[in-house]
């Protein structure tokens, strides 16, 4: 399963979530927001209104912030399995 960034072109910290999920091996899956306006509305849902806005296995974490980092590591780990 991969994880779905929710994200715009110009989003630094968009940017680092890639690097961070890049750097570990894990696939992920971009929705930018301003190209599909579905993605917009399926970030919304999630109860946010701005990226980036990571999903994996149901759970949504936004922004750069310690729970993000689980969340990738927790990606991570199940990729290596």
């Amino acid at each position: 399963m991969s994880v779905r960034l929710y994200t715009t072109n110009d989003c630094i910290e968009c940017n680092f979530v890639k690097q961070a999920l890049d750097a570990r091996g894990v696939p992920y899956e971009v929705r930018n927001v301003r190209e599909d306006a579905q993605y917009q509305e399926e970030v919304e849902a999630l109860g946010y209104l701005g990226v980036p806005v990571m999903v994996y296995q149901g759970e949504a974490v936004k922004g750069m912030v310690p729970e993000l980092e689980a969340l990738i590591e927790k990606a991570a780990a199940d990729q290596a399995e």
